[in-house]
């Protein structure tokens, strides 16, 4: 692994642990194991490292949607994979850190933006080609409904998949 690698994968660790704000340098450096110099060798800023690093994580995140979503039977189907593949990702305080973050730094907004762009874009062509009416609002909601289980899930555990997955399932049908 090199040691950019190895910084992205410090701060997504770090920005999941303790929160974007939390993330320095000295504790960066640290955490990949180089001196505080080597981070500003690499990247910008501190801020830099932390916003490739979750744009990254949610890329990755996402980049199994398309098989995904065609080895998906229906739409519940599809909530229930895609709820498990969140949940297997394992970051969800990564995900959550990143969200709240973007509302105070323009550049990650647009970052995050575009990810969410391209991932309501592949389910809606997804929804579309199953009948489901309004495709590209639906894929909007039912991601922003995602992102909302997410959040709550970080305060209330037992909101599970047993218990979104039909209800959303509602929705599409």
């Amino acid at each position: 692994m090199t040691v950019r690698d190895r910084l992205l994968a410090a701060a997504a660790e770090l920005i999941a642990e303790k929160g974007w704000g939390a993330v320095s340098t000295r504790v960066l450096a640290e955490r990949a194991g180089v001196g505080s110099g080597v981070v500003h060798y690499h990247f910008d800023s501190t801020q830099a490292v932390l916003v490739q690093a979750s744009v990254g994580a949610l890329r990755e995140a996402l980049s199994g949607l398309p098989a995904l979503l065609e080895s998906a039977a229906d739409p519940e189907s599809a909530l229930d994979a895609l709820l498990a593949a969140l949940d297997e990702a394992g970051g969800q305080e990564l995900f959550i850190e990143t969200f709240l973050a973007a509302t105070r730094n323009d550049e990650l907004r647009a970052a995050v933006a575009g990810v969410l762009t391209e991932f309501r874009a592949a389910l809606a062509v997804w929804l579309a080609e199953r009948g489901v009416p309004t495709p590209a609002e639906t894929a909007a909601v039912l991601a922003a409904a995602v992102d909302g289980v997410l959040l709550h899930r970080a305060l209330d555990p037992e909101l599970s998949r047993a218990v979104v997955v039909p209800v959303l399932a509602r929705v599409l049908r």
